[in-house]
């Protein structure tokens, strides 16, 4: 699906073994009458360090953490991510992947990336720049706001260096990057930025070189003086030398700026061809961005999550603190900071100005279930009869991290199901049968204690990641798709927690649960085995699923159903662990993917995506396109059924708007010329009942159990789905709590309200209508049904 890249030498790191806090989930929350073994086990790690170290040293391929293990070298056979990373040398691992910028490490010089309103790439000339907004395309199947090849609109490139051989990454921020061109005599440095119409130049050994596609247009300012305003290819750009400084002309095309010193330089994208624009944009010219930063806070009062971007800028040249950021519509849509009268057109819909050092976001968090409740519809006998049907069919051999992932998944939502059915039986088959996969890939080494060759994981530091083998999809060489595949591994690991919350214990598996969750998702900056937050992009508010984004159009996501899967795995796993923190990072991910996906990939309010599009779902994001494709099937079951699975007591987001529900339907029946499915037909009766449950049950009872589920889903799961949507109705946005274990249904005149309490004590769960419901401790549900008529 994607090419690999040729390998290179490694570098000498740590081994993540010596993190103790690798070795616990947060337990400091827990009842007292847990502490006194919590103590005990602390006292064990502790004074059992050494004799770790000692095994660690005599079997120095493997680490050990707790009662897991994991592998210090690839294990036979394996195939490993490059070992050449476009770094400068005082970079050190880990690197963050997953980025929109990721290109820079992975390529001497980078694909193009796109930190929106631009679009940029590393070309031997310099940082070329180019403008998108005006010149989208729209197709039958694509929106299209990608660079283009040539040399539009203009390239930032250096007075003395007509040629680079590489570019260099040279720091970065959360969602900033700086790139070195040569080296620290001779060179340029270029920082640029999610949101930023500004890129920042730092010059050594020279000054600014600007190249332009064509002669460019003067229209405020003069090249006699440092600033002075262009246009070119139809777009708006002002160019910012330092004060005193002059440009010269050396031909139509090319432009050099004269400076005796301080040799900085700011490029700024102009909204619109106005002098109160270049007068705007000239305040904030040198104020560089050295730094971006964000926070993330849940409230569950208000079960909302706020979220901070904060922006470090060091001013030269008199410019003003603070600096100007276009903000994406998932982010302006839920921002109290003020607006200014400027806009910039994107393959995301329009991006809109504001100014300051930093803004912030409020957003409402829906609640998520560890499944749906048994309704009164559910037939017993029935569930009980698919739940053998569906358990029969055993996982033989052990499947790479995707297939086995989605195995997991699918079992842990069948031992829910038995649960709730009251099946003890086939509950206590299925959970042994996952938490003996589970340990399984958590031990790194067979009896007789050298190294396996497949199901493990192994923690490479060269990059500061960990990889599953058998590997999936590139997740090995290129290190994609890693949120997906462990997702599941969480979503199951969760599934054990719920009644066995030692089970994450220091001494038993809780370490490498924890390094599978900083691996995907480490919330600690400056960690020295995982990069903050590898797969998700915090101003794009979602996560990428390519390690490299070695594409013309930038990374991409297809699944971003499978992406809430993983954020829904870890607000479960806090909340059984007690561990709040995991919780809030597992919240912040979930609300803001999921207003992402909204906006993007689902577009549920029909204002950012151009009116010739008439599909209502792009089955992927691109930096530099949206698609109704996926990368496996042309199928429009497959393009809208991607961002649905799996199905589970966290995909109630899919049916918030019931009303967006009805139309991706409606234009999945148009596309197919009617109700008749070529495949995943019971994830399409499922994502149906989120608004019509009744037509959904009518399908489903036409195919009387002949059908044949997707991989990752069941009969059992399709049956419960698609009943208990129909006794307790629709979901119901209007109404939050300060639970994060909730959700809120209407039917007619009906609400119900569900909550379930994986602690050990009573929790008693207030809803924003002024309902409450206490739910009994150990992961127990309550139910109850309110008769109330709408205001």
């Amino acid at each position: 699906m994607r090419k690999p890249i040729d390998s290179m030498k490694e570098s000498r790191r740590n081994d993540p073994a010596d993190r103790s806090s690798w070795a616990l989930i947060n337990r400091s929350m827990l009842p007292v009458k847990l502490v006194s073994a919590v103590l005990v086990q602390f006292v064990v790690l502790v004074i059992g360090s050494s004799v770790l170290a000692g095994e660690a040293s005599a079997i120095p391929s493997i680490g050990r953490v707790g009662t897991g293990s994991y592998a210090r070298v690839a294990p036979t056979g394996a195939r490993r991510p490059p070992e050449t990373i476009y770094a400068v040398d005082t970079l050190c691992p880990p690197f963050p992947t997953n980025q929109w910028w990721s290109s820079v490490l992975w390529t001497p010089l980078s694909d193009a990336h796109y930190p929106h309103p631009l679009a940029v790439r590393a070309e031997r000339t310099g940082l070329r720049v180019f403008y998108p907004g005006p010149q989208i395309i729209v197709t039958s199947r694509s929106i299209l706001a990608s660079m283009p090849g040539g040399s539009e609109d203009l390239t930032i490139g250096h007075s003395h260096i007509r040629s680079f051989d590489e570019a260099r990454v040279e720091t970065y921020s959360d969602w900033f990057v700086t790139v070195r061109f040569g080296d620290f005599k001779t060179g340029m440095s270029l920082t640029y930025g999610h949101g930023s119409p500004f890129v920042y130049a730092q010059y050594r050994g020279g000054t600014a070189r600007i190249v332009f596609a064509r002669k460019p247009e003067i229209w405020a300012g003069s090249p006699a003086e440092h600033a002075v305003a262009i246009t070119v290819n139809g777009k708006h750009y002002a160019l910012f030398g330092p004060r005193g400084s002059k440009w010269i002309a050396v031909d139509d095309s090319t432009w050099v700026n004269l400076a005796s010193e301080s040799p900085v330089f700011s490029l700024a994208l102009l909204p619109e061809k106005s002098e109160k624009a270049f007068a705007l944009f000239s305040r904030y010219a040198h104020s560089r961005v050295i730094g971006t930063e964000v926070r993330w806070q849940y409230d569950p009062a208000t079960s909302s999550v706020v979220t901070t971007f904060n922006y470090k800028t060091v001013e030269y040249e008199g410019s003003s603190p603070g600096t100007l950021f276009a903000l994406y519509p998932h982010q302006w849509k839920n921002t109290d900071v003020k607006i200014l009268p400027y806009e910039y057109a994107s393959v995301r819909g329009t991006m809109k100005l504001a100014e300051g050092q930093s803004f912030t976001t409020r957003m409402t968090f829906p609640g998520v279930l560890p499944v749906l409740p048994a309704t009164p519809s559910w037939n017993r006998t029935i569930v009980d009869r698919y739940l053998e049907e569906d358990c029969t069919k055993t996982r033989g051999t052990t499947g790479d991290t995707y297939w086995e992932g989605k195995w997991l998944g699918r079992q842990a939502t069948l031992a829910a199901l038995a649960t709730e059915n009251g099946n003890r039986a086939v509950q206590q088959k299925v959970l042994r049968q996952i938490q003996q996969r589970l340990e399984d890939w958590f031990t790194a080494a067979e009896e007789g204690g050298r190294l396996k060759s497949s199901r493990l994981f192994y923690y490479d530091g060269r990059w500061g990641t960990l990889i599953g083998y058998p590997a999936a999809y590139g997740s090995d060489t290129e290190l994609n798709d890693h949120h997906f595949h462990y997702g599941y591994f969480l979503r199951a690991a969760a599934e054990i927690v719920r009644y066995d919350p030692s089970w994450a214990d220091a001494s038993r598996w809780g370490g490498l649960l924890q390094m599978m969750i900083d691996d995907i998702a480490c919330r600690r900056r400056g960690d020295s085995h995982f990069p903050f937050l590898r797969c998700f992009d915090v101003y794009a508010g979602h996560s990428w699923a390519s390690g490299h984004a070695r594409f013309a159009d930038g990374n991409n996501q297809e699944s971003s159903s499978e992406a809430m899967n993983a954020w829904c795995a870890l607000i479960l796993l806090g909340e059984a662990t007690y561990d709040t923190a995991l919780r809030d990072l597992g919240v912040y991910l979930y609300t803001s993917e999921l207003y992402a996906i909204n906006e993007y990939w689902f577009d549920v309010s029909s204002e950012n995506r151009p009116r010739s599009f008439d599909k209502p779902v792009v089955g992927i994001i691109w930096g530099g396109k949206a698609d109704y494709a996926t990368w496996f099937s042309p199928r429009p079951e497959a393009i809208h059924g991607i961002n649905w699975l799996p199905f589970h007591g966290g995909a109630l987001y899919l049916g918030l708007y019931p009303e967006y529900v009805h139309r991706n339907y409606e234009a999945l029946v148009a596309h197919k010329g009617g109700p008749n499915w070529d495949q995943w037909a019971d994830l399409i009766w499922m994502y149906r009942a989120l608004d019509d449950p009744q037509d959904a049950l009518r399908q489903f009872s036409a195919a009387a159990g002949g059908f044949q589920p997707e991989s990752g889903n069941s009969k059992t799961n399709t049956y419960c789905w698609i009943h208990s949507l129909l006794d307790m109705g629709r979901v119901d946005r209007s109404v939050t709590a300060d639970h994060p274990l909730y959700a809120v249904f209407r039917r007619g005149e009906h609400r119900t309200y569900v909550a379930f309490n994986l602690r050990t004590v009573p929790v008693t769960v207030h809803f924003s209508d002024g309902t409450q419901i206490t739910v009994p401790p150990g992961s127990r549900i309550a139910i109850q049904r309110v008769t109330k008529r709408s205001p």
